[in-house]
């Protein structure tokens, strides 16, 4: 099972433009987003976006890419690739 979980891995890249829009591959699933912060689970871990009038402009987890536009602020990866462990507490903290 676990030759068919790294052959189905995306490679992850990020691409930052003037803080105003992003590029993100190698993303498995949108967890949650609003305008100032969108959480993604990514093949590198759990990645959060946070900024200012942030708009997912383009998603397609078919390919595994998402475009986000707006002021980006920062970006938070936590270790945990999936639901369960780290990436649990993480949701719990957001949600406080």
């Amino acid at each position: 099972m676990e030759d068919l979980n790294k052959a189905n891995k995306r490679p992850h890249k990020l691409t930052l433009t003037d803080r105003r829009s992003c590029a993100v591959s190698g993303v498995n699933d949108v967890l949650s987003f609003d305008v100032n912060e969108i959480l993604l689970e990514t093949e590198q871990g759990m990645l959060m976006i946070k900024g200012n009038e942030l708009h997912v402009s383009r998603l397609s987890l078919d390919k595994g890419e998402v475009d986000v536009d707006g002021r980006i602020d920062s970006f938070t990866y936590s270790e945990g690739g999936g639901y369960g462990g780290k990436g649990e507490s993480l949701l719990a903290r957001l949600f406080k």
